[in-house]
């Protein structure tokens, strides 16, 4: 780069003038003078002088040690010089050396600027940073605009707690977690976090950090894509440090999570963008919920199999095959996820209450398309009929062979009603996927526990009864067209809305789709065009089902 401009050849020219004079005197005829204005005279001082550029002798470095190696290798064997020679030129690290040299040398590169400690000592520079050396941090921002870092008192100081991923601290580099703050525009921050926040947030224009630095090497923390299975709200959180840090979300949310080091404040963000934020950790909830009291344990009313009427007869609720306890335990916050290309579901569960439609909608997917859709066939210990067929409506077991199955965990769930037993077999599950069908499953709400895995990978449909006045109208409306024969009860009717809403908040969580069914046909459809999705979009499935 030029070292000389307009300004300095001023400077000579007056330079030059000063030396004149002082040595025409009798009193500056020294030689020192003579000689200095002797070489500011000199054509050579006012060239204007480019930094030269470094350039490599050859790029081929590579090649030339390769031919080296050919011409040393018949003298290896009788010098001592010559096998240690060869040895160090086949170092991998001196080829790596040699392939980055050829690399670098295919193109030119200016000199790069001096090292600000180059001039030091070499003791000198492999000593430790002194710990009291004040660094001072220039940022711009406008009033009212949070810098996205949170601060901590430690011994009496205010320390930087965390750094908001892409937030405008993140973005500059600039300050790092653990550097203390000392002074914002030359006031001292005193040792309360709440004041340093404030009068950050309300800076605008420069401003101007005195800061210890901490001089901790960061690190790049784990990621993570988790779904979301409770509301959060910071602004009504009496535990965050800084409710403008926090992130509001919605059960359902996708959120992706950048730092997880605070043991009970993660970062995160919204999955379609925008800034990171402060949301509470899996810990932190955990301990919070462990005083929320927890919902009575599902109830399940009516019948268990279809084409069960009549008079009221002993019965039995379904178990499914593992402990029912996990759900008076199982707390529900976060579910790392991952996202994977669209495919097709090997089972369709559908959940809901007795009454909401579970039935009817899983005969219009059978009857809609046969070719793709499959069910099982239940077991059962009763005595066939007269005209029944045995792998029919049902396939027929003695009592003893289903206790063996149900003792020998076979069986997804299974009940006993009128003194039989009825279950559904897990290979019958399977039997219907290796025809290449999708499996639709009408079950009680604790069969997911076990259904939601990689084996099944299982389409979770929650059939949501609506308003209670809806479903009224809706079962006047049936009985009148001649579908249905029994008007129900304002008790049934309200037990169902009731059980629905149960359902819901205790399994709700498992759900990958919610339908309102106030109406058989609006509800098929919008049932059709979520499973036709599946195979045309990407999905966010439990990460168990991928790793």
């Amino acid at each position: 780069m030029p070292v000389a401009t307009s300004s300095s050849d001023s400077a000579m020219h007056q330079a030059l003038d000063t030396l004149s004079d002082s040595t025409s005197s009798t009193t500056a005829n020294d030689l020192d003078l003579i000689f200095l204005k002797g070489i500011m005279e000199s054509p050579v001082a006012h060239e204007r002088f480019e930094e030269p550029k470094l350039e490599a002798v050859r790029e081929n470095n590579v090649e030339l040690v390769q031919d080296i190696l050919k011409e040393l290798s018949p003298l290896a064997q009788r010098s001592s010089a010559a096998d240690e020679l060869v040895r160090i030129l086949k170092e991998p690290h001196f080829q790596s050396l040699l392939e980055t040299h050829d690399s670098v040398a295919s193109k030119n590169y200016e000199t790069p600027p001096p090292s600000p400690c180059s001039f030091m000592d070499a003791a000198l520079n492999n000593q430790p940073v002194p710990p009291d050396a004040v660094r001072m941090v220039g940022i711009r921002k406008v009033s009212g605009e949070h810098l996205g870092v949170t601060f901590r008192v430690e011994s009496g100081e205010l320390v930087i707690a965390r750094i908001l991923h892409g937030g405008m601290i993140d973005q500059q580099g600039l300050l790092h977690v653990g550097d203390i703050i000392k002074e914002v525009n030359g006031k001292e921050v005193g040792n309360d976090p709440k004041v340093l926040q404030e009068m950050l947030k309300e800076a605008s224009g420069s401003v101007v950090l005195k800061i210890l630095p901490s001089y901790q090497e960061p690190h790049t923390p784990r990621q993570a894509f988790v779904k979301c299975h409770f509301d959060y709200d910071p602004s009504h959180d009496n535990l965050i440090p800084c409710k403008e840090a926090g992130l509001s979300f919605s059960s359902g949310d996708i959120l992706q999570i950048f730092n997880q080091e605070d043991l009970n404040w993660w970062q995160a963000c919204h999955i379609e963008g925008g800034s990171a934020g402060l949301i509470p950790s899996q810990l932190l909830e955990e301990k919070r919920k462990a005083f929320v009291k927890r919902d009575l344990e599902l109830a399940t009313t009516g019948p268990l199999c279809a084409g069960m009427g009549g008079k009221k007869k002993k019965k039995m609720m379904y178990l499914t095959t593992k402990n029912a306890e996990f759900d008076r335990h199982e707390l529900r916050i976060y579910e790392e996820v991952a996202k994977v290309p669209p495919f097709r579901r090997k089972t369709l569960v559908l959940i809901g209450a007795q009454g909401v439609g579970r039935r009817s909608l899983k005969n219009k997917l059978l009857v809609s398309d046969p070719q793709r859709y499959g069910t099982t066939i239940p077991f059962t210990s009763r005595k066939p009929k007269v005209d029944e067929r045995d792998g029919q409506m049902y396939s027929f077991m003695t009592r003893s062979e289903m206790e063996c199955d149900i003792k020998n965990g076979r069986f997804l769930e299974h009940g006993e009603y009128d003194g039989n037993l009825y279950g559904t077999k897990i290979n019958s599950i399977h039997e219907v996927i290796e025809t290449g069908k999708i499996c639709i499953l009408d079950v009680n709400p604790q069969a997911l526990k076990v259904l939601r895995t990689s084996e099944f990978l299982p389409y979770v449909v929650f059939i949501e009864a609506p308003d209670f006045e809806v479903l009224k109208a809706m079962n006047r409306s049936a009985i009148e067209s001649g579908v249905v024969t029994k008007q129900l009860t304002d008790s049934e009717l309200k037990r169902t809305v009731d059980e629905s809403e149960r359902i819901k908040r205790a399994y709700g969580h498992y759900f990958d789709l919610c339908i309102v069914n106030d109406g058989l046909e609006a509800a098929f459809r919008s049932l059709r065009l979520a499973l036709e999705k599946l195979t045309t979009e990407q999905q966010w499935v439990p990460v168990s089902w991928v790793f």
